[in-house]
């Protein structure tokens, strides 16, 4: 007798894996791998996408605190996940994405973000335009009051008529819009 059959079982990686993992560490993050599976299968995966940090064989609870001892060292973390042990740590995590409607329900539940095609690249996507739009908040808000700490007292004081000041409300509101507008036009990535 003779071998009757052969099977090699290897995780299949999504296409931009390795390209979003490289764009990731190019805006200064560090990205870990924490998985259930064999330590070695987990290093290997790692390795080939261009992940140092890989930790295999973790149960929900491992990945859980390693999470939370990420959190106490000061990070924010940002987690992926699609299966049901990553439930909690979907949930704990600063944010989170699952994806689509190959992820579990739980992980579907607790996830902040469904990504719904099968590409990693909307985790960059999503953090570049998040931080576009902190940095819109910030120029709004900081016009705002600087408009408003300098025209209210004037026009208090009579200094500059009513329909100017009201005028320049509008066209200040208008400015904020206009700014925040900008976030419509497609991230270039």
């Amino acid at each position: 007798w003779g071998w009757a059959a052969s099977f090699v079982l290897d995780e299949d990686l999504r296409p931009d894996a390795a390209e979003t993992v490289q764009a990731l560490k190019d805006q200064g993050l560090q990205v870990h791998l924490l998985s259930g599976d064999r330590p070695d299968a987990a290093r290997e995966l790692a390795a080939r996408v261009g992940i140092g940090q890989a930790h295999g064989g973790c149960t929900p609870e491992d990945k859980l605190r390693y999470l939370r001892d990420l959190q106490a060292a000061g990070k924010r973390v940002l987690m992926v996940g699609d299966g049901l042990n990553d439930g909690p740590v979907l949930a704990s995590a600063n944010v989170s994405f699952a994806f689509g409607p190959q992820a579990a329900p739980l992980a579907q539940a607790r996830a902040d973000f469904i990504a719904l095609g099968g590409e990693l690249r909307v985790i960059e996507q999503a953090r570049t335009k998040a931080r576009a739009t902190l940095r819109v908040v910030r120029q709004n808000l900081a016009w705002a009051a600087g408009y408003n700490a300098l025209c209210v007292p004037v026009a208090l004081a009579g200094w500059l008529p009513a329909w100017l000041a009201g005028l320049g409300m509008a066209l200040s509101s208008l400015a904020v819009v206009a700014n925040a507008a900008r976030l419509a036009r497609p991230a270039q990535v």
